[in-house]
Order: C-alpha cells, then sequence, then structure tokens
C-alpha cells in the first residue's frame, strides 16, 4: 500500500488509501503526501462496529490529514462514536443499501453523524477513576 501510494502520488493523483486500523502505516502514508488517510472500523460490510477503536484513536490523535473511518460501521451509534472520537467522516454503504428503509436508515445516519461531530468539538467530561459529585451544594432548599 504504501509504495502505490507513494507513486501515485508522485505521478501527481489525489490518494485516499483505505488502510487497516495501523496508525505507523497511516502516519507514513500521510508523510508520502496522501490527501487522507480511511482506516477499517472492522471487516467491510461486516457491521461489527469500531473494533480497532484504540487504534483509530491514536490515528486520529497523530493525523495532519483528514481521517475518514471506512468499513464495518453497521448502526448510527457506531457512526457517532467515530466522530466523537475526532474522526473527520465516516463513509458509510452497507448499512445504508442492506437495511430494511434505506432513506430511514441514511436520515439517521446523518443525524449521528452530525451528533458525534457536534459532541467532539463541545468536549466530553474527562474520564476519571473515581465519582465526582457536579451538582451545586448552594441554592438549596433547607428544611
Amino acid at each position: 500500500t504504501l509504495q502505490a501510494a507513494e507513486q501515485l502520488v508522485k505521478e501527481g493523483f489525489t490518494v485516499l488509501p483505505y488502510i487497516n486500523a495501523d496508525p505507523l502505516l497511516a502516519k507514513h502514508l500521510e508523510d508520502c503526501g496522501c490527501a487522507t488517510v480511511m482506516p477499517l472500523g472492522s471487516p467491510i460490510g461486516s457491521g461489527q462496529g469500531l473494533n480497532n477503536a484504540a487504534n483509530i484513536a491514536l490515528i486520529i490523535e497523530n493525523a495532519g490529514v483528514p481521517v475518514v473511518v471506512d468499513a464495518g460501521i453497521g448502526v448510527p451509534s457506531e457512526a457517532a462514536q467515530a466522530l466523537e472520537m475526532g474522526a473527520d467522516a465516516v463513509l458509510v454503504n452497507s448499512a445504508i443499501a442492506l437495511a430494511g428503509d434505506p432513506p430511514a436508515m441514511a436520515e439517521a445516519m446523518a443525524q449521528a453523524v452530525i451528533a458525534g461531530r457536534t459532541a467532539f468539538q463541545s468536549g466530553r467530561l474527562p474520564r476519571r477513576a473515581e465519582a465526582s459529585p457536579s451538582s451545586p451544594t448552594t441554592g438549596r432548599i433547607q428544611s
């Protein structure tokens, strides 16, 4: 994949490589001039979701090009998850094409992507090992 991408970039092509969720390969592809990297969430058409979420997160964190999560997304919540992680986009086909109601599934995916991107831009609550109450302690009714 890397050698082919290098050759195609040298010949003036815009290269959008579809790859396993390999952070090192993704960085090499970016460095050779690819316009994006497209890691698989899971095997194409499988509907298994983001089986490689940790690797995808590393790719996103270190990418200087757009990251498009492709393959394996089966339901809108998985598309939202990819965008919440910071992916720039998802490419979804089978989940829509093979749904019982493809237009409704397409609409659900669109809403999920908007929700996921908005959540990412808003900033998530930091994960903590312990509970941390956030309810105000002033202004409460006293008995």
